[in-house]
């Protein structure tokens, strides 16, 4: 029968010139996997195989990222290197930022910033999560030297402005941990380094300016406010607070007329009910929310 004949040569397989892709058309899972296909399907699949084989070969193009300003490290379509100082501020502190590898890519991160308005031979940045002697002999050597203090704001960490003042040996180094509150607790503790230099702690009334971002509490700073603050009180010069803070500022500005919202501490929002998550079932976890909402540091 003629239709007996013609279905047999449309299950016959087509044969494919050599070198060709073996990549399959919707089309041909189908018919693998037991689909009905009708027959012209089955001739235009094989035909649209074939003419796409060579696009299987061409190479896939990265997306591409928006160009970014070589100084402030921001999108040059909202560059704030107008907020910048025009040079680098003249201070005789060293700065260290242990950063966090998740900030490193983070759209709205304050360091970036904060190394644009300071010299490049006084504020370095190093990223990782575990530091030892063998594999930073560097910060190790920092962390041992009698001048340097880390900021923490542990038990035992001494007010910035009142240690200065009984110091026998003025401090030329400080450390800052970048990261959320989690992340620099594990760095603190998980990295032996860190026990060598004086534990120091900002005691201020003032409130984070870094409004788009949720803090803990209303008195926890970001890196680039605590960098601000302590660079003002190591070098006696409140200028530099002031200008460190003029480009967050302006990121904060920013981000709010284009639609951002403002932030509130967890703490004011656990004290005036705001909360919007349930408060957690885990012991350690509910403690820690009791104590923000009796203004405990924790």
């Amino acid at each position: 029968m003629e239709w007996q004949k013609e279905a047999r040569i449309l299950q016959e397989p087509v044969a494919r010139p050599p070198g060709a892709s073996r990549s399959q058309t919707p089309n041909a899972k189908e018919r693998q996997e037991g689909g009905p296909v009708p027959a012209a399907a089955a001739l235009g699949a094989e035909a649209d195989d074939d003419s796409a084989d060579g696009l299987w070969e061409l190479p896939v193009e990265p997306a591409k990222r928006r160009p970014e300003c070589s100084r402030c490290s921001r999108p040059q379509k909202v560059c704030l290197c107008p907020f910048l100082p025009a040079h680098p501020l003249h201070i005789s502190t060293h700065l260290y930022i242990i950063q966090h590898p998740a900030e490193e890519n983070k759209v709205l991160r304050t360091v970036p910033l904060l190394a644009a308005c300071l010299p490049q031979d006084k504020c370095k940045v190093k990223i990782g999560r575990r530091f030892s002697e063998e594999r930073d002999p560097e910060l190790s050597t920092v962390c041992r030297k009698s001048g340097t203090l880390i900021l923490y704001p542990g038990a035992e960490a001494a007010n910035l402005e009142e240690f200065i003042l009984d110091s026998p040996v003025y401090p030329s180094t400080i450390i800052i941990i970048d990261g959320t509150w989690s992340q620099a607790k594990d760095i603190f503790y998980k990295n032996s380094l860190f026990r060598h230099p004086k534990l120091v702690q900002l005691k201020t009334s003032i409130s984070s300016q870094y409004v788009i971002r949720m803090q803990p509490t209303n008195r926890c700073l970001s890196t680039l406010e605590c960098a601000a603050v302590a660079l003002s009180i190591l070098e006696k010069n409140n200028y530099i607070q002031e200008t460190l803070l003029r480009p967050l500022q302006a990121l904060c500005s920013f981000q709010l007329q284009h639609g951002a919202q403002i932030r509130l501490s967890k703490e004011h929002l656990l004290k005036n009910g705001l909360y919007p998550k349930p408060m957690p079932k885990n012991k350690r976890k509910l403690r820690k929310m009791e104590l923000l909402m009796n203004s405990v540091k924790i």
